[in-house]
């Protein structure tokens, strides 16, 4: 019977409100003939009270049997669309057209950095087999994520006008999949990452040299000494870690809408931590709100790194791609930009093949 209640409670609410509105209809001039309008409503006369509950979502304000679907007027979606169609998509822009000109400048001061020594012909194997599917796998995954959660930002503008409605629909549908299913190869790209690089990506003593340096990008002849990950590695290392985590998160939100709620708790360890007053009570809503606005920034902000490691594993460095390409990398290579990692394979005898 309490399978029944619900349907019953409905069918009760149509008959009375049908039956409302058959007298309304018979009467029309009857609420007005007493001075009023139909529903006990105001007319033209304003009740801010009223509507400031209203647009509030108080409870009791509007009567249903969602909580939700009883909030007439959601503010914060206003505040949702202004920031996403506002500072977020235009500090997006200059974020990416920024860093592309910024690597393009370095490009025509620099030019691409070489291996001063020539290469030897002679190679150290710099990652294995495990090591080069991991970043593959992320780096694959990463790209079509980018590229198709910039087509939700900005398709409709820079697309839609060039390849018509129809394509961009299809496109869009194809890439909204795309972006749902390929999340997951990328979240199981950045545990393996974690699991196999961690142990390389501690900070030490030369790691401070390195940057005191510039790592050497800035001029010729100078090489900071590094381990396998230099300095520069392991600020990308951890920012596509910790980065790709809090994105995932956000997504999984979205993947998974008012199944989770998280901002409301990280508030509130913000607060404690450092005195300030987010709101902590958010409702459902609010948090798929925040949820969209911060993958978002978090997703414009990792392909912004990405840009700037893609370009120092292509074009940037002569023999950088090798070492996720083939694996090898050339001798001359490795000793100018990881001579404490060479040495170290030298002392334990196994430079020949370079494993570890």
């Amino acid at each position: 019977m309490a399978t029944w209640r619900p349907l019953l409670a409905v069918l009760l609410l149509v008959v009375v409100t049908a039956g409302g509105l058959a007298a309304v209809a018979a009467h029309p001039a009857f609420a007005q003939a007493e001075g009023r309008v139909p529903g006990e409503a105001l007319g033209s006369t304003s009740d801010t009270e009223f509507w400031r509950a209203l647009r509030q979502g108080d409870p009791g304000t509007v009567s249903a049997p969602n909580a939700a679907g009883g909030v007439l007027i959601q503010s914060e979606g206003d505040n949702w669309r202004a920031i996403r169609n506002g500072p977020l998509s235009t500090y997006g822009v200059w974020g990416l057209l920024g860093i592309i000109a910024l690597l393009a400048l370095f490009f025509l001061i620099r030019g691409r950095v070489r291996i001063e020594h020539g290469r030897s012909g002679e190679y150290v194997t710099r990652f294995n087999a495990i090591d080069r599917f991991t970043h593959w796998l992320t780096a694959f995954c990463f790209v079509i994520l980018a590229l198709t959660g910039l087509n939700m930002l900005y398709g409709r503008y820079v697309l839609l006008p060039v390849i018509g409605a129809e394509a961009f629909a299809l496109l869009t549908r194809a890439g909204k999949y795309a972006h749902d299913y390929l999340a997951f190869g990328f979240m199981l790209g950045l545990v393996l990452m974690f699991v196999l690089w961690i142990v390389h990506n501690f900070p030490n003593r030369h790691d401070f040299v390195w940057l005191a340096k510039g790592g050497g990008m800035f001029k010729r002849g100078v090489h900071p000494p590094a381990k396998k990950f230099n300095a520069g590695q392991k600020i990308i290392f951890w920012l596509v870690i910790l980065g790709g985590i809090s994105v995932s998160l956000s997504g999984i939100m979205l993947l998974f809408p008012f199944r989770l709620s998280m901002f409301g708790e990280t508030f509130a360890w913000v607060n404690w931590l450092f005195g300030t007053e987010y709101p902590t009570a958010l409702t459902p809503l609010q948090e798929m709100q925040l949820a969209q606005v911060w993958h978002a920034i978090m997703g414009l902000f990792l392909t912004i790194v990405i840009i700037a490691h893609i370009y120092i594993g292509t074009i940037g460095m002569e023999g950088a791609f090798d070492a996720m390409g083939s694996g090898k990398v050339d001798r001359n290579w490795a000793r100018e930009h990881h001579r404490l990692w060479v040495e170290d394979l030298e002392k334990r005898g196994r430079l020949a093949t370079g494993d570890d």
